[in-house]
């Protein structure tokens, strides 16, 4: 197949341009060229998504099989590549987000689960929905909190910048809140599992980890994963509303339960976790964490000490 891969050159388009290159699809990326193609001879057309009028102009005269559109926020950013290719593509694949679900006292979230109108990433569900009323042949998928080397957000290097530097880790509630790690390398694996499946049309997927764990739980697999005795960590837990951190983030996840079934997944594309969390936690520390600059950088831990001096009292 001829793929369109919106990005490819952060985190899940590198993983997922590598994955469809070794099996023997002709990838094509679109960004704005700032960053190498993960795949010598994978071809680049750049231009910014957020000029519709830009995106037409580079994209109308091309034909792909498929579209991966992993960096699509808002319904804004989706739309114009919709009203390009609604006719013109077997399969168009959206990265959702398993933070459009609404907080539930039941659990896990499974795909037909209530969505959440005021959620931060209402942006994809208006997405999800537009799609799939545009007759375009669609999959959404919905990870939960994604891991891995060349991770770009604070999750699993939080708990490593703590636990190199023998800190305290200030853990919000009393640490039994269960969340939901998945490698994105098993994510982009499922995600070229939906290309030439039948059943994956106007489906949507959970993807991520196996197993949930919970704060405590996630905070010693990080120690394993860094060489560290779990039994030697400093957890400090504390109540988050008795606190103001302004717009400063004191903690990398929501504090909620938050995790999903991902049997359908398996089920339907076929498709099974390479990566146990300690494992995968372990790969990210080894081939990522540890070969940059942060293991020795300053890091801001004012937010922890405020935690840590109440604490203390």
């Amino acid at each position: 197949m001829r793929v369109l891969v919106m990005g490819g050159t952060r985190f899940i388009g590198v993983y997922l341009t590598k994955i469809l290159a070794s099996q023997g699809h002709e990838v094509v990326l679109f960004n704005r060229g700032n960053k190498p193609a993960p795949v010598e001879g994978v071809k680049v057309i750049k231009g910014d998504r957020t000029d519709p009028d830009a995106l037409k102009e580079a994209l109308q005269s091309e034909h792909f099989d498929a579209i991966f559109d992993n960096n699509g926020r808002e319904l804004e950013d989706t739309r114009p590549l919709v009203e390009i290719f609604a006719h013109k593509v077997k399969h168009f694949v959206y990265v959702s987000s398993a933070g459009v679900y609404l907080a539930s006292e039941q659990m896990p979230h499974v795909e037909g689960d209530a969505v959440d109108p005021k959620s931060r990433h209402k942006g994809k569900h208006e997405t999800e929905a537009y799609i799939a009323g545009s007759g375009i042949p669609w999959t959404s998928i919905r990870p939960v909190y994604i891991y891995g080397p060349q991770n770009y957000n604070d999750l699993e290097a939080w708990f490593f910048d703590r636990i190199v530097r023998n800190r305290p880790l200030p853990i919000p509630g009393n640490g039994l809140h269960f969340t939901q790690f998945g490698h994105v390398q098993d994510l982009a694996t499922a995600m070229a599992a939906v290309l030439g499946n039948e059943k994956a049309i106007g489906q949507i997927y959970n993807i991520s980890g196996d197993r949930y764990v919970t704060f405590k739980g996630l905070a010693q697999a990080c120690a394993a994963a860094a060489g560290k005795d779990a039994g030697q960590l400093q957890l400090v837990y504390y109540n988050p509303k008795e606190f103001d951190f302004g717009k400063k983030k004191a903690f990398p996840l929501r504090v909620q339960h938050f995790f999903t079934d991902i049997h359908k997944a398996k089920n339907e594309l076929n498709w099974q976790n390479q990566y146990d969390l300690v494992s995968g936690l372990k790969d990210s520390f080894d081939h990522d964490y540890m070969r940059g600059d942060r293991p020795n950088g300053e890091i801001d831990f004012s937010v922890d000490d405020e935690i840590l001096v109440r604490s203390d009292k």
